[in-house]
């Protein structure tokens, strides 16, 4: 069974049209996947809908087997959002990690081992008492990762995980994204990190998807590229000798 299936589903705002229309694809247990498309494509939209936040305009929506109802929580589904004060908002990193199993109703020993679990997975034990308005953007970032993945997730929506991060963070970062079990849909502008991240990529532009296969084949593909906004990444662009110049190959 697939962890996400969308068919023919169209994403949009209330009282507007819809932004993505008829997009169908899925994603196996454990699989990544690269969301990419220019800043307005949709990629936000289309995670909220995933998500349950915002309802679809049409067409269907499953994860697990199951359709997605808007507002109705889904714990297998993990939305990280793409500014970490968005989603922080407990007052000490332990309390905000501990946020949604506490929620669940599930007894202290085991809300308390999902949290170590998840601290030290991400990289953050020894921070549990720090006021998360003093953690680092990077640890500002793994956090918003620990507590999603304390609720033990099957699939993660991860909007733009490297914005603002500096080399160390995002090194980090993507070593922690690589050891995960869960299927990740990963939304970034970052197409190195899409590169090392995932062996599959969807494009989207005006409305629709526009491309979905291998992530070197449809990223490295510059007439596609630069059709939908995009440049093919320094490390998929041939080199020739010491102070190389780029030669790209034709559309």
């Amino acid at each position: 069974m697939s962890v996400l299936d969308c068919d023919a589903l169209c994403v949009g705002w209330p009282g507007h049209a819809p932004v993505l229309r008829d997009l169908s694809f899925r994603l196996a247990p454990g699989e990544h996947v690269g969301l990419v498309g220019p800043n307005g494509s949709g990629k936000t939209s289309l995670f909220h809908t995933i998500a349950g936040v915002l309802p679809a305009q049409g067409g269907a929506v499953q994860v697990r087997g199951r359709a997605v109802v808007p507002g109705q929580f889904r714990p297998e589904t993990a939305l990280v959002f793409q500014q970490a004060e968005d989603q922080l908002f407990c007052p000490t990193l332990i309390e905000d990690v501990a946020f949604g199993p506490r929620n669940l109703g599930l007894p202290d020993i085991e809300i308390r081992a999902r949290v170590q679990a998840a601290l030290d997975l991400c990289g953050l034990t020894g921070l549990e008492d720090r006021p998360v308005h003093h953690l680092s953007g990077g640890e500002k970032r793994r956090a918003c990762i620990a507590g999603a993945l304390v609720m033990q997730p099957e699939l993660m929506l991860l909007d733009e995980p490297s914005a603002a991060l500096d080399m160390r963070q995002r090194r980090r970062l993507i070593a922690l994204l690589q050891s995960m079990d869960q299927a990740l849909l990963i939304a970034s502008h970052d197409l190195e990190l899409v590169l090392e991240l995932c062996p599959r990529v969807i494009v989207i532009d005006q409305g629709r998807i526009c491309a979905d296969g291998p992530a070197q084949q449809v990223l490295g593909d510059a007439g596609l590229m630069a059709a939908h906004g995009q440049e093919v990444p320094h490390s998929l662009t041939p080199h020739q000798g010491a102070g190389h110049v780029h030669v790209r190959s034709s559309p």
